[in-house]
């Protein structure tokens, strides 16, 4: 937002002197439509944002993440400068014509700040823009003044003047809420509104005086035989117990290895209070269970670790879930959060948020009906009236709009189902559509080692890769896949979840049973299952886990298409393929989500000696003609033989070096591409190969 100010202080001083290289023309055409084409401009991207912001969501369409992240990112930029050129349009006006047009120019100033205020479904598009909330602050202070200055310099005994009042206090309502909304998402905030009040624990001061006096009047009292009196129970005399409707949290989660004394405090005697016992009613429909649970694990995004108690109720509404119903409560939990963190959920389900949205649309409204009443066609460019006519339907039209998608959203859903139970099939007539809109896209994110590699080895792409940002775009938009997550995979992946949560449940989901579970990397399945097949332990034990993740993620796709056509729909090979690619996008994409390592480097490392090997043209490359080889313009002719990824494996897997088993240990000449052939070898030599493959990546 700052920088956005900036540049367009710029703009206004230096474009005169910049069109001065047009012709005439020109300059007065661009003079004339600068300000109309930026306002126009601004209420598209708004548009954009309202109908596409929400949808990235439950899409995994590359086209429309790129067409969210280009117009939340350009909408404010052009805002900021449409009401840049509206404040030095007004200071540059001389005749009494330029400025009865003015005065229309100058109601448009409101609607920028609305269009600032961005729409209901998308107020940050990543975590890091909620943390930039005292920069969008410090540009309402100065979009807002900017605003007033343009509505100062035309202020007239006209009506027109009055219809910017009702559209001023909309823009600053909407503007005003994006603010709140960011800041109350940023992680101390969030994590400050989760954490219950200090408690300083026992009076011991109040105590110790309490017992000295009942102590000197009973020293001081005559002995009475006949007095009934009884010393007060000791259970008085102590501190007043917690509230029965507050449980307690444990500590924070430290970041990596390193305990400030802050963090030292907060892992120690700092407890937050979570939620006050409830017990769902009986037959709880799925939005209901997916907000109940959704009260708790929010605290895990603030750090926080679940009691025993938290950590059972949740287990106990979950496991007797199926695959289908276990997914679609997590889909709607993350939804809750998504809304919570990237939307304007949080105050618009709140009555202030009501009232204040009422307010705006009443005012939005008015000046639409108003302003079709009073305006004068003929006295202002016909031009201008129409953008103006466009700009007040265009706002009312979105802002009902944003209401309809809200509407239409679990989070009402909820609020029927609560106010109605079991009558909202009956007096809510949207609740079978409320029931049946997508929550999430059913699909996951597949990357591919080798697939990549023989991609940019291909005639079409040789040096594209080597120009700067192609190659990082194209690993994150041409070579990334997704796949469906089927019914079995479905299936698959619950009853794993809820065997390893088995195994902890008689240890009453114990923190330090946990961290042994996760732990686990594959090693207790092979000698539990298959005995003590010593000969997969360097590859599992002897490495660290995003070395182990990469060498895994070779052999499986060794084996995988070294199979046939028939072997590769058996369901084990299937998932051990999907969990495969999936884990190394998560290394590639999402490292943050992944044990703390090198995994990158370890990564460009091996990706570097993939394309190595597959550029060899001893092995690939026959009668091949260069001009200019590795510029992505020249041409490079060879004959019509693409690398199949089923020869490469084919070539990988017999690549055969002496038994340099030590060098898996950090040696710098270790060849991750090499030894993940040497594990897939192994694995090939074994008819339950994919019985211990799959079960090795469910242990990652």
């Amino acid at each position: 937002m700052g920088s956005s100010i900036f540049f367009s202080s710029l703009i206004f001083k230096g474009r005169r002197s910049g069109m001065q290289l047009f012709p005439e023309k020109i300059i007065q055409f661009w003079n004339g439509w600068e300000v109309r084409v930026l306002i126009l401009l601004s209420l598209l991207l708004q548009i954009i944002l309202v109908i596409f912001g929400s949808r990235r969501k439950f899409t995994a369409r590359i086209w429309t993440r790129v067409l969210v992240w280009s117009a939340y990112l350009t909408a404010d930029w052009v805002a900021t400068v449409a009401l840049g050129c509206l404040a030095s349009s007004e200071a540059d006006s001389k005749d009494n014509s330029s400025k009865q047009n003015n005065v229309v120019q100058a109601f448009w100033a409101p609607f920028l700040l609305l269009h600032l205020g961005g729409p209901d479904t998308i107020t940050a598009y990543s975590l890091e823009d909620n943390e930039l909330w005292l920069r969008h602050f410090l540009g309402l202070v100065v979009q807002v003044g900017v605003a007033f200055y343009v509505y100062i310099r035309v202020w007239s005994n006209t009506a027109l003047t009055y219809i910017f009042i009702p559209m001023f206090i909309a823009g600053m309502i909407k503007y005003g809420e994006r603010n709140v909304v960011l800041r109350s998402s940023s992680s101390q905030r969030f994590k400050d509104s989760l954490l219950s009040n200090p408690d300083p624990g026992p009076d011991f001061i109040k105590m110790k005086n309490k017992m000295n006096r009942h102590y000197k009047e009973r020293v001081h009292r005559p002995y009475d035989t006949s007095s009934t009196d009884t010393d007060p129970p000791l259970e008085s005399l102590e501190a007043a117990p917690a509230p029965p409707n507050e449980r307690r949290i444990s500590n924070l989660f430290s970041r990596g290895n390193r305990r400030s004394g802050a963090d030292y405090q907060l892992q120690n005697p700092t407890t937050a209070t979570v939620l006050p016992p409830e017990d769902l009613r009986t037959g709880a429909n799925n939005i209901e269970v997916a907000y109940f649970l959704f009260k708790r694990f929010r605290y895990l995004f603030a750090d926080l670790i679940l009691s025993y108690y938290e950590r059972k109720d949740s287990y106990s509404k979950i496991e007797n879930k199926s695959a289908k119903d276990a997914f679609e409560l997590v889909a709607v939990e993350l939804g809750f959060m998504y809304d919570l963190l990237y939307t304007k959920a949080s105050i618009f389900y709140s009555q202030f948020g009501v009232f204040f949205r009422f307010i705006s649309l009443c005012c939005s409204v008015s000046a639409l009906v108003t302003f079709s009443i009073i305006i004068n066609s003929h006295s202002y460019s016909q031009i201008d009236v129409s953008i103006t006519y466009i700009l007040l339907v265009g706002a009312v039209v979105l802002e009902v709009y944003a209401f309809i998608t809200i509407f239409f959203s679990d989070w009402t859903k909820l609020l029927f189902i609560k106010s109605c139970n079991s009558l909202v099939s009956t007096t809510c007539p949207c609740h079978a559509i409320l029931a049946n809109h997508k929550r999430w896209s059913g699909s996951m994110a597949q990357y591919n080692l080798i697939s990549s590699c023989l991609r940019k080895v291909q005639p079409t792409f040789i040096g594209i890769h080597n120009l700067p940002w192609i190659g990082e775009l194209l690993d994150k938009y041409w070579y990334l896949t997704w796949e469906d997550v089927n019914d079995d995979l479905q299936i698959t992946i619950f009853s794993q979840l809820l065997e390893k949560s088995n195994e902890i449940k008689d240890d009453r989901f114990s923190i330090e049973s946990c961290q042994k579970l996760l732990a686990h990397r594959g090693d207790n399945v092979i000698e539990k299952r298959y005995g003590p097949l010593h000969q997969f332990r360097w590859s599992i034990n002897d490495v660290e886990f995003d070395h182990s993740l990469l060498l895994w993620h070779i052999a499986t796709d060794i084996c995988y298409n070294s199979e046939d056509a028939a072997n590769k729909l058996d369901l084990k090979c299937r998932i051990s393929k999907c969990l495969s690619d999936y884990l190394l996008y998560l290394l590639v994409f999402c490292p943050s989500m992944l044990p703390e390592g090198i995994g990158e480097i370890k990564y460009r490392d091996t990706h570097a000696e993939a394309l190595r090997f597959f550029l060899d043209e001893e092995i690939f490359f026959v009668e091949v003609m260069k001009f200019g080889f590795g510029f992505c313009f020249q041409r490079v002719e060879r004959k019509k033989r693409y690398i199949k990824i089923e020869d490469a494996c084919k070539t990988l897997l017999g690549v055969h070096f002496g038994d340099a088993e030590e060098q898996i240990k950090g040696d710098r000449t270790q060849s991750v591409l090499f030894y993940g052939s040497r594990l897939a070898r192994q694995l090939q030599s074994l008819d339950e190969r994919w019985e211990i493959i799959v079960k090795c990546w469910w242990k990652c």
